[in-house]
């Protein structure tokens, strides 16, 4: 059966299915890196080479070709991402990791809409308050202090995931654009696994980073894409604030535990704040404040 193009999926019923993506690949990483079951240079390699080898696969059931689909910005945007944070990863507490990821991907797409003239409403820009201060109230009691060279390769992650996720407001091949990009980000990531010491790879480890790779990464990013241009970078950017929340409820979920009363505070602030930017537009509107490539 060839694939299927999700762009005319509802925009809602795609938006949650990235978040969940994204959740799932937090917890994937989270259970590799966090575990010491992998070095971060073998489990960012496997995840981009996981994800590359998944979505050729996708290609060959849709009959289509990754012919003039090479973009070199999308490569390096993916590869800078998915290296700097599995290194920053393993020296930052959970708190401290999202923080810093989720903030430096706000101010990367936000600065870049409003220096292309995007329009940040009364609206959106209420939301993105809102949302972010869910992000504060999840992440600040359990952040400490970083390592200066850990806090600025998340930093580096938080900016290129931006750029990443910039570089999609005018795809029109998802599939194919991501498939492109994960091919040029494996071979990227090629140099750090071979010039990197200390390298520890568990078999649990391997598995773990390409579940990451294929579902919660490739898939996942394909679909990330389809979304994208409908949404605009800064509602794009606000929507991804609800990753934090949903990613410590799974964890919660997972160790048969109640998430506590700030976490409910956070999601509640966090969703509310994503609900307000997502709503009063047209998805005419919507696709004006996209500015193509």
């Amino acid at each position: 059966m060839p694939w299927r193009r999700p762009s005319s999926w509802p925009l809602p019923a795609a938006l949650i299915l990235v978040l969940a993506g994204f959740s799932a690949n937090s917890l994937l990483c989270r259970a590799a890196l966090g575990s010491d079951l992998a070095d971060a240079a073998s489990f960012s390699f496997l995840r981009l080479g996981g994800g590359a080898l998944a979505l050729l696969l996708l290609l060959h059931r849709g009959r289509s070709t990754l012919t003039g689909a090479l973009h070199p910005g999308r490569a390096l945007a993916l590869a800078a991402y998915a290296l700097t944070f599995s290194f920053a990863y393993r020296a930052l507490t959970a708190g401290t990791g999202a923080l810093l990821l989720f903030g430096a991907v706000q101010a990367t797409l936000f600065g870049l809409a409003l220096a292309s003239g995007e329009q940040l409403t009364p609206r959106k820009g209420t939301g993105a308050a809102l949302a972010f201060a869910g992000l504060l109230v999840l992440t600040l009691p359990s952040a400490h202090r970083p390592q200066a060279w850990a806090a600025l390769l998340m930093l580096v992650a938080g900016a290129a995931w931006g750029a990443y996720t910039w570089l999609g407001r005018g795809s029109s091949r998802a599939l194919v654009d991501t498939a492109a990009a994960f091919l040029g980000a494996t071979a990227l990531a090629l140099g750090p696994l071979l010039l990197a010491g200390n390298r520890h790879l568990t078999p649990t480890g391997a598995l773990l980073a390409l579940a990451s790779g294929t579902l919660a990464s490739g898939a996942t990013y394909a679909l990330w894409y389809t979304v994208v241009p409908r949404l605009g970078a800064i509602r794009a950017a606000v929507a991804q604030l609800a990753v934090p929340p949903l990613t410590a409820a799974a964890g919660a979920a997972w160790l048969g535990e109640v998430p506590g009363a700030p976490w409910f505070l956070a999601a509640a602030l966090t969703l509310g704040g994503i609900g307000l930017a997502l709503t009063g537009a047209s998805p005419e509107a919507r696709r004006e404040e996209a500015v193509p490539e």
